[in-house]
């Protein structure tokens, strides 16, 4: 496998900029890996519970996307820098993105400070890490919501009138710096309905990581080294994916970030020879390629990927790189928008 063998042209209209309204009323594709034909259907997100059957498990990421752009002083020399928090290691200190980098040296200190003066932090820089990061330290992390922007990804160009439109509505765990998109389609009322027709739903947690959107540089796929994210897998939830397992119940991943968790403590229990998940929490490393076996995920839910990203990877690996690539071909044709705020895809 070679990285362009993940690569399509996706014309720059098609990219969405804005959230549709209601969540809900979202395009949805819809592809059943067993149909031979490879025949999709095309319906709308609200049309969901179709395909949903009594005794399902849904499982969701209530990670929160955090305030994690921030913009302040570098206080020797007076310049404006742009300090972005990409991970959490411990209560104070982040690894984090910076620029301009010359600014941003070991030693270096930014300040952040309200529009009004009322509330500032102060961030130190104490190591350069690989990939261009730095590792940094906060000094009011309780200030950050009141200083810091939501970091949206570079392609959106209009910020949502409503912030919490680049939230799920389920998201109170926080700690992500890019939404986990396939669950930006429900509503509460959809959930319900859901719940209604005799579907579980159970909650893990993954802080999602810039690298999961990246895309993958250099053609050989297995020199790429794909950045840990922290997840938690809640003891409810581990009992719940084991019920379901006994009973032969579908378990419905929503969205590649609870995949990979599910496929991560999955892949645990396997290398130690455990017939059932446990309860869990740690660093996610897994890279789900074409040829993984997919040991708990039976469908899933995701919005559309960026070419040569490690998503795009990861969908082709659960649906055949060929069925993916037709299937975006045909969304393409058909006006479906694309990425975080775009229209969902159902792989059954």
């Amino acid at each position: 496998m070679r990285t362009g063998d993940f690569d399509y042209v996706l014309p720059e209209e098609r990219i969405a900029q804005t959230p549709a309204e209601p969540r809900d009323a979202s395009r949805l594709l819809v592809l059943d890996r067993d149909e031979p034909s490879g025949q999709l259907e095309h319906r709308s997100f609200c049309d969901l519970t179709e395909y949903l059957r009594p005794g399902d498990l849904m499982v969701f990421n209530r990670s929160r996307v955090i305030p994690a752009r921030l913009y302040g002083t570098e206080t020797r020399s007076g310049a404006r820098v742009e300090v972005l928090l990409v991970r959490r290691q411990e209560p104070g200190i982040w690894q984090a993105l910076g620029r301009p980098g010359r600014r941003l040296r070991v030693g270096a200190r930014v300040t952040v400070e309200a529009h009004d003066g009322s509330r500032s932090t102060q961030v130190e820089i104490l190591e350069a890490l690989e990939n261009g990061l730095r590792l940094v330290r906060v000094s009011d992390e309780s200030a950050l919501g009141g200083l810091g922007e939501l970091p949206l990804p570079p392609y959106i160009k209009e910020t949502p009138d409503d912030p919490e439109r680049y939230q799920t509505v389920y998201a109170d765990a926080p700690g992500s710096v890019a939404a986990p998109t396939a669950g930006l389609h429900f509503t509460e009322a959809l959930l319900d309905r859901i719940r209604s027709y005799g579907v579980t739903t159970a909650w893990v947690t993954l802080h999602v990581g810039l690298d999961t959107f990246r895309p993958v540089h250099g053609e050989d796929i297995a020199e790429h080294k794909i950045h840990t994210e922290w997840f938690e897998m809640p003891e409810d939830t581990a009992a719940a994916i084991n019920a379901a397992r006994r009973a032969g119940s579908r378990i419905i991943a929503v969205g590649t970030t609870t995949v990979r968790t599910l496929e991560h403590v999955a892949r645990d229990a396997d290398s130690t020879g455990a017939q059932e998940i446990q309860a869990s929490a740690g660093d996610a490393d897994l890279f789900i390629l074409p040829g993984h076996r997919f040991r708990l995920v039976d469908a899933m839910l995701t919005n559309f990927h960026l070419p040569r990203s490690t998503l795009l990877m990861l969908v082709s690996a659960f649906a055949g790189r060929e069925r993916i690539l037709a299937a975006y071909e045909e969304a393409i044709r058909r006006e479906y928008r694309f990425y975080s705020f775009g229209d969902a895809m159902l792989l059954l």
